[in-house]
Formats: structure tokens, C-alpha cells, sequence
């Protein structure tokens, strides 16, 4: 039996919008996965002889979890000025990585005085890779990428940094 040409067309209508994903219902993992909100604690300003090159917003991982978590579940920072701190207690050679992190990121390691000894540029989002210090570090910031480049960040700069009430 043959359909004619405006039954398949009518046809079609109706069953194709329900194969869409465009429906309205959430039916995927990703979907269902609840999104971390950015929360500011702080100020870091970096300083480069005398001259404040860029002040953020900042975010403060200080315990275990918060470092642990970091930018996973996280669609980005609320603007190109906030960023995540890691502040540890000690200093000493560190070590990120970037597994479940969707997003490239700017890693900026910092000495106990608050000296980039090493920046990672445009670190590669969800990779399992290590990016080492290659300097003591006490202190991790983790930017959007492109902000060392954008603010002429570099190896040297000096951070400084406080928690807000705000």
C-alpha cells in the first residue's frame, strides 16, 4: 500500500519533533549534573614593578574537598577577572591536573611570597596529564584561559591577595 505524498509529509511531522532533543525534557546525565556556583572570598590583585596589572574576584579552595573539586562541575568563572585560590600551608613542589575540568585554564603557581614561579597557559581541558610547578609553590590561582596573556602576566609577578565579607 502506498501513502500518498501529504499523508508521509503529515506523517513525518509528527514523528520527527520526538526524535529532537529539543523537547523540553531533561534525558541526559550532563543535564541532571548540578552546576557549582562561584562564590567571591577574596581579592588578588598581580603587581609588576609597582603597577597593578589586573585585580580578580577570587574564589578560596582551602579545605580538602574545595581542592579536590576545583572548576569541576563548573561551566567557567563569572567573568575574565575571577579565578580560583589554592592556598596550602606549607611550600613545596606541586601538582595539578585537569581530569573532569571542561574548561581550559590559566594555572599560575605561587611562591610563600606570593612570586609566579610558574605560569601554565591555556592548560588542556579533561586531561589526565600532570602539570607539575617545577618551583616550591604554596599557593595555586587558576584563571580562564588567556588571562596571563591578556593582562602581561608573567614568571616574576608578585600576587597580592585577602579575603572579602563580601
Amino acid at each position: 500500500m502506498r501513502l500518498p505524498l501529504p499523508a508521509v509529509l503529515a506523517l513525518l511531522l509528527v514523528v520527527l519533533p520526538a526524535c529532537s532533543d529539543d523537547t523540553g525534557a531533561s534525558n541526559d546525565a550532563a543535564s541532571d549534573q548540578t552546576t557549582i556556583p562561584f562564590e567571591k572570598e577574596g581579592r588578588l590583585a598581580f603587581v609588576q614593578d609597582g603597577d597593578t596589572l589586573v585585580a580578580l574576584d577570587i574564589e578560596v579552595a582551602d579545605t580538602d574537598s574545595a581542592r579536590e573539586r576545583g572548576m569541576m562541575q563548573r561551566d567557567g568563572f563569572p567573568s575574565e577577572r575571577s579565578g580560583m585560590l589554592f592556598p596550602f600551608s606549607e611550600e613545596k613542589t606541586r601538582s595539578f591536573w585537569m581530569a573532569n575540568t571542561p574548561l581550559a585554564l590559566d594555572l599560575f603557581f605561587l611562591n610563600a611570597d606570593s612570586r609566579v614561579v610558574r605560569i601554565k597557559k591555556y592548560a588542556q581541558p579533561n586531561s589526565a596529564s600532570s602539570i607539575p610547578s617545577k618551583a616550591p609553590a604554596q599557593y595555586v590561582l587558576e584563571t580562564g584561559a588567556g588571562v596571563a596573556d591578556s593582562y602581561g602576566i608573567v614568571e616574576g609577578a608578585r600576587a597580592r591577595w585577602r579575603r572579602t565579607d563580601e
